[in-house]
């Protein structure tokens, strides 16, 4: 009888970060032999981010473990429907319900730190008079509200290479909710202060995910890449049983 087929990790990132902000994950899936991809998302809509993100998955032969950091977590929540997704990842992510978008789940908690340290920028849309607004955040506030536990000199680079998002990715309603029909696993980071914890921990209780919790901010994959690395090789070793 022959094994199944080993998964693809697929790594998604999310808003005011980029495909680095798992730099500590990366080499640790590869030194256990998992082929791993690793995306830059374009962070303009939840709508076209999962388009791209499920066209990523389309091409990869075999099964795929799909996580998602963040905003990461509403993007596989759609891209999840792929027919070669067998699993979910969510860190300190997103958890949306179909037809419900970001603004709306996190409406129904109080605010992080985060909505203080905002900043909104006009950018030029493509065939459109009008401007788009990217979201991103205050770089004198990133350390302390996006990365308290990483290094203070690898903060401030972050701070001044994040990835901004537009502000029509709040407002997009998820078309769909593949952790209904996809084994998903949670981590939430219960000292983040950029997703109030407990909208972390809403969204994974709700689709009756395997919950863990460590002590972190919200960039747990740098600060925490070996609880991130083991919580991804449960969901491998559940799909490849």
């Amino acid at each position: 009888m022959s094994r199944p087929a080993k998964p693809t990790v697929v790594l998604v990132h999310g808003a005011f970060a980029d495909a680095s902000s798992y730099a500590q994950v990366v080499p640790r899936l590869i030194a256990r032999g998992l082929d791993v991809v690793a995306p830059a998302v374009p962070n303009r809509s939840l709508i076209g981010d999962a388009a791209y993100v499920a066209s990523i998955v389309r091409q990869i032969p075999g099964p795929v473990v799909l996580v998602g950091h963040s905003y990461g977590g509403a993007v596989i929540t759609v891209a999840g429907t792929e027919g070669n997704v067998k699993a979910l990842v969510y860190l300190a992510g997103y958890a949306l319900e179909e037809g419900e978008s970001l603004g709306e789940l996190q409406g129904r908690f109080p605010d992080s730190d985060l909505a203080a340290a905002l900043v909104r920028t006009p950018f030029p849309v493509e065939g459109s008079t009008e401007n788009g607004t990217d979201v991103s955040v205050r770089p004198d506030k990133f350390p302390a509200v996006f990365a308290a536990d990483v290094d203070v000199r690898l903060a401030e680079v972050l701070a001044v290479s994040q990835r901004p998002l537009a502000a029509q990715a709040f407002a997009d309603a998820a078309p769909a909710a593949a952790w209904r029909t996809t084994p998903s696993w949670g981590l939430v980071a219960s000292s983040d202060r950029t997703i109030n914890p407990d909208v972390e921990r809403y969204g994974y209780q709700r689709a009756g995910m395997t919950t863990v919790e460590v002590d972190s901010s919200h960039l747990v994959m740098l600060s925490h890449p070996q609880r991130v690395v083991d919580l991804i090789e449960e969901a491998v070793r559940a799909v490849s049983a």
